[in-house]
């Protein structure tokens, strides 16, 4: 079968073993999105190509870390990889599912819907004992004809999510972070960076939404959603650099949420020195 048109992948969640049968179709592009230590490390699934969020992929003119680029810059970053407005994307990464689904949000929010996350990415694949290639991800064909069509709210900024935590009865503003940073009780890892949450916001820690590196069943996510937002409906998320703030739009999305608003700078912009509230507690 070929995967260049229509995208026939009907959840934004793919499987190793699905991958492992259309690997190499025409029009299906495998991105690598791994950040940190997992970036640029010579293991790929073959062919992947660098989705590279801790470099030309992010905003780096922006105050806070890993911001979305401008539709000029997201567009020609995509053509780069030799993206089509046809082509069906896969994107995973070396830490399982962490900033792959980051990757996946920003083409979302670009007006893209033909892209899915790898379920358990890299350390999913290999555990199937599928084949990986000991090359660092790279691409340096020609170039692709992606079109960036914008959709507003997917990203949004401060003064959305200040006006979400002014409407409790009508959205709910949802923290990845881990619970000890919420409560301001661990320290933040970025410098200057004041611990706590914003007053009023929730928290589910991203990896609440996975069971071994994969995520949870779409039943189990509505569970989870549902225990903190309760049924409030409208979502927004956030993280420390909006990076896990997408696992959970991803998770949204599966449990049948519409789009949720993820808060761009995230608390490397809230809890930042200056006048956004902060509190502490659980």
């Amino acid at each position: 079968m070929t995967v260049s048109s229509p995208f026939d992948f009907d959840r934004p969640l793919i499987g190793v073993a699905r991958l492992a049968e259309l690997l190499g179709e025409d029009g299906l592009i495998v991105v690598d999105a791994s950040v940190g230590a997992h970036r640029g490390a010579p293991r790929r699934i073959a062919g992947a190509r660098p989705f590279d969020l801790d470099g030309v992929l992010s905003d780096h003119t922006a105050p806070a870390p890993h911001a979305m680029p401008g539709p000029e810059a997201f567009a020609g970053a995509v053509r780069a990889l030799g993206i089509d407005d046809t082509s069906a994307v896969v994107v995973y990464d070396g830490a399982g599912i962490y900033s792959s689904a980051r990757a996946w949000w920003m083409l979302r929010a670009m007006g893209f819907d033909r892209a899915a996350v790898l379920d358990g990415g890299l350390p999913a694949w290999e555990a199937a004992g599928l084949p990986v290639e000991e090359l660092p991800a790279g691409y340096d064909g020609p170039r692709g004809t992606f079109t960036a069509r914008p959709r507003p709210g997917l990203i949004v900024d401060s003064a959305a999510v200040t006006a979400a935590l002014a409407d409790p009865a009508g959205a709910a503003v949802l923290d990845a972070r881990t619970r000890e940073r919420f409560a301001g009780t661990a320290p933040e890892p970025r410098a200057g960076v004041r611990g706590g949450h914003m007053p009023g916001a929730l928290n589910l820690p991203f990896g609440e939404l996975q069971r071994g590196g994969a995520m949870l069943p779409e039943a189990e996510l509505r569970a989870a959603l549902r225990g903190v937002a309760g049924d409030r409906e409208r979502l927004y998320v956030s993280c420390g650099s909006g990076v896990t703030a997408c696992v959970l739009a991803l998770g949204a999305v599966l449990a049948g949420y519409a789009d949720p608003g993820v808060y761009d700078g995230s608390w490397s912009e809230w809890g930042a020195p200056g006048p956004l509230p902060v509190t502490t507690g659980p």
